[in-house]
């Protein structure tokens, strides 16, 4: 797997030096804008504008210890808010000319109105109770790792030069919890955090159901973590942040289920991480823990807990402002003030 071109990093560095502004006040914006060029092997980059959001949907059995405010029906009820716009990342994604894909990978439901191609990757109906039973069944994580490959291969044939990996699924934020847990060999409750707005007694029970997951017997690898405590909807954005590296294709982390499949498919092949970056700070504990990590800064910190997206969407006018910049602004030299960056033509 290629790193980042190391070349146009250092030359878009050399750019943003030299151009009509005090070195280094454009801030995180000056390390994004290099970041870009990096990714795409050009100095300045070109502006992004063809981000896709892909939304990989599935249930978690785990819900049904009572961790989540919501029923596990609420999932499939989004699938249909996506279709028609209505959710939280479809609404924010519009104001940035950003279309949603969603797939069920492993939703506890039928769907016999979805269009055909969003159940075309679907690997089995919801998953395990994880503080009893495994999530998946044997061979059910590859199949899921497989999938998101597949699924990441499309984005990028039909030309994405961005990508978000979205979620939607109850009882996902204990699945995360868990696999950042068991990756990392933290408490039950150094990871748990409220989700979709638990109060205390149930953190404390969440916190216990954690737990009890993470002292069941596991196989070793980021296989057997996915089949022990994942979910196939886990799997397959394990596989689609890894296509999407090997490819050469950013990736902008929302929340924390995709930071801990960040962390997960990292720890598979450490190479990826350099393709991703983190785009906000999630009020869930076990993203600090999965960013860190990584070794991943958050773009924004505004205190979103949505998940499907929303935190990324959010951050990419960040990433567009900072290529603007970076391609936009005059230099020293062109106005006759200074010598300009060498190699670094406009």
């Amino acid at each position: 797997m290629a790193p980042r071109s190391a070349a146009a990093e250092a030359a878009a560095r050399a750019r943003l030096d030299a151009l009509v502004k005090p070195r280094g006040a454009l801030g995180r914006l000056e390390e994004l804008a290099a970041w870009l060029a990096g990714a795409q092997d050009r100095c300045p980059p070109a502006p992004l504008d063809r981000v896709r959001v892909v939304v990989l949907a599935g249930d978690h059995g785990v819900s049904r210890e009572g961790v989540s405010a919501y029923p596990r029906e609420v999932t499939a009820a989004m699938i249909g808010a996506f279709l028609a716009g209505l959710a939280g990342v479809c609404v924010a994604a519009r104001q940035h000319g950003i279309p949603v894909r969603v797939l069920d990978i492993g939703v506890d439901a039928d769907l016999p109105a979805a269009p055909a191609e969003v159940t075309a990757y679907k690997v089995r109906r919801g998953s395990g109770v994880i503080s009893r039973e495994d999530a998946l069944a044997p061979g059910e994580a590859a199949r899921a790792w497989v999938a998101g490959a597949a699924i990441a291969e499309e984005e990028i044939t039909a030309g994405a030069d961005l990508l978000i990996a979205g979620d939607m699924g109850i009882g996902n934020t204990t699945v995360a919890a868990a696999l950042v847990a068991a990756t990392l060999d933290l408490p039950a409750a150094a990871v748990a955090g409220t989700g979709t707005g638990i109060d205390a007694a149930v953190l404390a029970h969440k916190t216990a159901v954690i737990g009890a997951a993470l002292a069941r017997p596991r196989a070793p690898g980021p296989v057997g973590s996915l089949t022990t405590l994942g979910s196939a909807d886990a799997a397959a954005t394990v596989g689609f942040l890894l296509r999407a590296a090997a490819r050469g294709v950013p990736v902008l982390l929302d929340g924390v289920f995709s930071s801990a499949c960040a962390l997960v498919a990292g720890r598979a092949v450490p190479a990826a991480v350099d393709w991703w970056l983190a785009g906000h700070r999630s009020t869930e504990p076990s993203q600090r823990y999965a960013l860190d990590a990584l070794g991943l800064r958050p773009i924004l910190d505004v205190g979103m807990r949505l998940g499907e997206g929303s935190g990324a969407v959010t951050a990419v006018p960040v990433l567009r402002t900072a290529q603007a910049l970076i391609a936009g602004m005059g230099t020293l030299s062109e106005l006759g003030a200074g010598p300009g960056p060498a190699g670094a033509g406009r």
